[in-house]
């Protein structure tokens, strides 16, 4: 049964007795009459009790990665460590304020430093910048940087196409146009990497750039990426690292060693900060000696006397946000390295790929993996096609998996594989929990060849069941209406 919302819960002749009574001074005297309501807002009226168990059932009522297994494939919805939380709620963190002298933030400016450092090792880099708010606010940055580099060398004109795999993430192509670039897509090949015949009849002296993750996102490392580096810097582009799957080699090989020019870095992703519900994130580029000064100003700099904030980076792309960048996520990430150090962050990219090698190995009956029996790395997709034959889809297979009590799964993304099931167990999930996982997955697909129609108008068992998502994108209702 819904929860009632809690305004049906309002009793109009409610009152508080602890509260103190209101102030009589008239609030002209702190706002300009035409600001003011005629009227006091209607709100509900309910003891405090009440309000607590309304909005604990109803957070209750969430699938969260607290509560349940999220395998969100590339979106990495990894547990976030309370140690991190701790740490970014010390008094000497949590009560800064950006206006502060360097003289009383010297602590926060070496964490910035210090963690600007450990990234560009961990990624085989120069330097690092913090202030991108998330990872498409690095990926813009560091394709504004490509683009500064070029105008640097006088070919920023001729230079204008950006080159982004089929199966890229939507954020690639969507930034190298926001930053004016045309974009041309690559294709992959039988075994889901990069075609290098298709890529190489692509280069030519108006390509700026190649944006590429690896692995890449059906799962898989790119083993020509030497060959790749080489073909793009001969043609004299620039190769773009997407951080988004660093989860998997974090530890074990780094990026620049790889070719890469620049990196953006998903904080959420690998290094277990917050993810997702519109609040602060936390994207650094880090860059080679050859894109450094274009790194955005102010710069975190370690000097004789301590540490400062430097604006004297004449070829920066300028500020990309506002003060230095979302700080709180900086010390969950700083904690976390900490916390795991390098032997323990190699370790979290090996646990991370056992665990979706073990998970596709006990589906792969029933889900056939995208690109045969090559091992993958952190995250996998398998295709629900023999599910679509059978009458239902990778979408029913999605909304019936939330009856078992698990998200589901990233669907139809990469589009080169049809009917996409895109899997990401993470590091932390046990096997239990991954044995529970491919057994429902099982289920349902006997489910399927026995009454697709159930799955199909499937979620059964929740407050809320399969809802018109074509209508609510269309038509969205974004204020609450009280049923009759």
């Amino acid at each position: 049964m819904p929860e009632a919302s809690i305004y049906s819960k309002s009793t109009p002749d409610y009152t508080a007795q602890y509260l103190p009574p209101a102030d009589p001074t008239p609030l002209t005297q702190y706002l300009p009459e035409p600001l003011l309501r005629p009227t006091p807002p209607a709100l509900p009226r309910v003891s405090e009790r009440e309000v607590v168990k309304h909005y604990t059932r109803l957070s209750q009522e969430n699938f969260s990665i607290d509560t349940n297994f999220y395998p969100l494939g590339s979106c990495t919805m990894k547990y976030n460590p309370k140690v991190n939380d701790w740490a970014a709620a010390l008094p000497g963190f949590a009560n800064l304020h950006p206006y502060q002298p360097e003289a009383t933030v010297q602590g926060a400016l070496q964490l910035m430093y210090d963690l600007g450092e450990a990234l560009a090792d961990l990624t085989g880099l120069a330097e690092t910048s913090l202030q991108p708010a998330a990872g498409a606010h690095g990926e813009l940055t560091g394709i504004l940087m490509v683009r500064a580099y070029h105008t640097a060398h006088g070919q920023a004109e001729q230079r204008r196409i950006v080159l982004v795999p089929d199966s890229a993430h939507g954020t690639n192509p969507a930034t190298a146009t926001m930053a004016g670039y045309q974009v041309q897509e690559v294709r992959s090949n039988a075994q889901g990497l990069v075609d290098l015949e298709h890529l190489t009849e692509l280069l030519n002296d108006q390509v700026a750039a190649l944006m590429l993750t690896n692995p890449n996102t059906v799962g898989l490392f790119e083993t020509n990426i030497r060959a790749i580096a080489q073909l793009v810097h001969a043609a004299g582009g620039l190769l773009y690292y997407d951080g988004a799957n660093l989860n998997a080699i974090a530890g074990l090989a780094r990026p620049g060693d790889m070719g890469f020019d620049v990196v953006h870095l998903n904080l959420h992703k690998t290094f277990s900060t917050p993810h997702g519900g519109g609040g602060p994130g936390c994207g650094p580029v880090v860059a080679n000696a050859k894109l450094a000064p274009y790194l955005p100003r102010p710069r975190v700099v370690k000097t004789d006397t301590g540490y400062a904030l430097d604006d004297e980076a004449p070829d920066a792309i300028g500020r990309i946000k506002g003060f230095y960048g979302n700080f709180g996520v900086m010390v969950r990430a700083y904690t976390y390295l900490m916390t795991l150090g390098i032997d323990g962050l190699r370790q979290s990219s090996e646990d991370a790929i056992l665990n979706a090698n073990y998970l596709r190995h006990l589906i792969q009956a029933s889900y056939p993996p995208s690109h045969g029996q090559v091992p993958c790395m952190h995250e996998f997709v398998v295709s629900a096609q023999p599910q679509k034959k059978a009458g239902s889809s990778a979408y029913g297979i999605a909304k019936r998996l939330l009856d078992y009590g698990f998200h589901a799964p990233t669907v139809y993304w990469p589009a080169i594989v049809p009917e996409a099931l895109m899997i990401e167990p993470t590091e932390t999930e046990t096997p239990e929990t991954l044995r529970q996982f491919a057994q429902a997955l099982i289920q349902i697909d006997h489910e399927i060849q026995q009454d697709p129609d159930f799955v199909n108008h499937a979620p059964h068992n929740l407050p809320v069941g399969r809802v018109d998502e074509a209508k609510a994108a269309r038509s969205p209702q974004l204020t609450w209406q009280e049923e009759e």
